[in-house]
C-alpha cells in the first residue's frame, strides 16, 4: 500500500475516488455516503469530509510537476468565496486558452493582496513571465503590478491592461467554478475552504485537458488511472 494511505481502514482507490468525485462534481459529502452505500460501502460523510480535507492538497501539489504555465497573456480577477457566514475573496489567473495559472483565498481586496497573489504565481511558474496582464479596474492591480516591476520579478516591458471586457472569458471561468462551490453552502474556515478550493481547481485543470498529454501517455486516457498513478495506486 503506497504510505500516503497508512492508517486508513479504506481502500486507497475507494478514497481516491471519494475525493476525486466530491471535487470533480456538484455532489455534496452525503450524496457520496449515499453513492458509497448502494455500492456495499458504508462511508460516513465526515470520513469523506477528512478525505477530502487531506488529499485533494495533496492532488494539487502532486500534479505541479506535469502542469504546462507557459501563456504570454494573463487574465488576473477575483471573485468571492462565503466563509464562515463571510464573503471573502478568491483571487484567480488564467493564461490565453482558459488554462489555470493559479488561485488564492484572501481576506482582504488591496494592494497588498494583489501583489501576494502575484508574487505566488509567478513562483509557481518561474519561467512563464507574462507580456500581458489583463484585470479589471480596481486600483489595486495598477499599484501590485507596478511594484512588481519595480522589484524586477516582472519584466518593464510587461503591459497592464485595465478593459473590463477583455476578462470576461475570466468572469466565465468563474462561473464554471461557482456551479462546484454553490452545493458546500458556505466553509466553515479559512484553511478547510482553502483546501476544497485546491482539489476543485485541480479536477477543473482536468476538465479543461491541461493534463491531457500526460493522462494520455501515462494512464490510457484515464484521468481515474492517472491520479491513481500519482499517489501510486493501482486502479483497475
Amino acid at each position: 500500500m503506497s504510505l500516503a494511505f497508512k492508517g486508513r481502514h479504506f481502500a486507497p482507490d475507494i478514497i481516491l475516488l471519494c475525493m476525486r468525485w466530491y471535487c470533480r462534481y456538484a455532489l455534496s459529502y452525503r450524496d457520496i455516503e449515499e453513492m458509497m452505500a448502494e455500492r456495499g460501502l458504508s462511508v460516513d460523510h465526515t470520513t469523506i469530509y477528512r478525505w477530502v480535507q487531506h488529499y485533494a492538497p495533496e492532488l494539487d501539489r502532486r500534479v505541479q510537476w506535469c502542469r504546462n504555465r507557459n501563456s504570454g497573456s494573463w487574465y488576473v480577477d477575483e471573485t468571492y468565496v462565503k466563509v464562515r457566514g463571510e464573503w471573502m475573496y478568491l483571487y484567480r489567473a488564467i493564461g490565453d486558452h482558459g488554462e489555470t495559472l493559479d488561485f488564492q483565498l484572501s481576506q482582504k481586496r488591496t494592494t497588498k493582496a494583489a501583489k501576494r497573489f502575484l508574487v505566488k504565481a509567478l513562483n509557481r511558474s518561474p519561467h512563464n513571465r507574462p507580456s500581458v496582464i489583463s484585470t479589471d479596474k480596481n486600483p489595486a492591480y495598477n499599484e501590485a503590478i507596478a511594484s512588481l516591476r519595480r522589484e524586477g520579478r516582472l519584466a518593464a516591458t510587461c503591459q497592464h491592461r485595465q478593459v473590463k471586457y477583455l476578462n470576461n472569458r475570466l468572469e466565465f471561468d468563474h462561473g464554471k467554478l461557482k456551479q462546484r462551490i454553490r452545493p458546500v453552502r458556505g466553509f466553515q474556515s479559512q484553511k478547510t475552504a482553502h483546501n476544497a478550493i485546491r482539489g476543485f481547481e485541480t479536477m477543473r485543470m482536468f476538465r479543461k485537458g491541461q493534463f491531457r498529454s500526460m493522462v494520455d501517455s501515462l494512464a490510457g486516457g484515464s484521468e481515474a488511472r492517472f491520479i491513481g498513478r500519482l499517489f501510486q495506486v493501482f486502479i483497475a
